[in-house]
């Protein structure tokens, strides 16, 4: 009995240390989204007014993308709304519209380089990352973090977890504007890409932190400014 007390006694701090340094976490990505959403307000209006005025369609891109799995690991026969999910909680990103309104909305693919779909506008946007930023209202609302792993469509999302070992421990932690595997490799066009990609990934869940996180986003701004892997 003595043992096990002091092993519970043990194992709180931990669970304690956990909690505060997600909270931490959270607050950061929190407020450095709130942050860039007043410095950023006047550019973004002026890039709506831009997506307005250049090309017919909505101002906004809004797409479905694999979210947070708050459940517990391990799978049960006898789990079947586990067994139904998709991975994690899906949610609906939003993004500045880069391509003419043509096609099926809920086709699912990678983006392309040269893709002939993208506007003039759209382009620049991308070189810039500048299509992202209403990703910031993510955010706040809690589908994502300023870092974590890249946000997948559902479809290739089902299909990665069956191609590519512990894919789906990527939505252990919320999915990022920006990551460790964004930072330190280009967009995906193939799944070996993924799969180094999931490595980044997997070390980043392993250590994340508040001083991780601020890292990451403070090697992000060379990488924009950069226009590393942007297309």
């Amino acid at each position: 009995m003595t043992s096990i007390r002091l092993s519970q006694t043990l194992t709180r701090p931990t669970a304690a240390a956990a909690d505060s340094s997600e909270r931490l976490r959270r607050a950061l990505n929190v407020s450095v989204a709130a942050i860039g959403l007043l410095l950023t307000a006047p550019l973004m209006a002026l890039i709506a007014l831009l997506v307005k005025v250049t090309s017919r369609g909505p101002v906004f891109f809004k797409h479905t993308r694999v979210g947070l799995d708050r459940r517990g690991g391990g799978r049960s026969e006898q789990d079947n709304r586990r067994g139904a999910d998709c991975g994690g909680k899906p949610f609906t990103i939003y993004k500045f519209r880069t391509m003419a309104p043509n096609g099926d909305p809920n086709h699912q693919v990678w983006a392309q380089p040269n893709d002939p779909r993208v506007t003039s506008l759209g382009r620049i946007l991308r070189l810039y990352r500048l299509d992202e930023l209403p990703q910031l209202i993510n955010v706040l609302r809690g589908d994502m973090d300023v870092v974590g792993p890249r946000p997948e469509q559902p479809a290739i999302f089902a299909q990665l977890r069956d191609k590519i070992e512990r894919y789906q421990e990527r939505q252990r932690v919320r999915p990022g504007i920006t990551g460790l595997a964004q930072i330190s490799q280009d967009y995906d066009s193939s799944v070996d890409d993924v799969r180094s990609k999931v490595r980044f990934d997997l070390d980043y869940i392993a250590r994340q932190s508040f001083f991780e996180d601020l890292k990451i986003m403070l090697r992000t701004v060379p990488v924009v400014i950069g226009k590393r892997g942007a297309w």
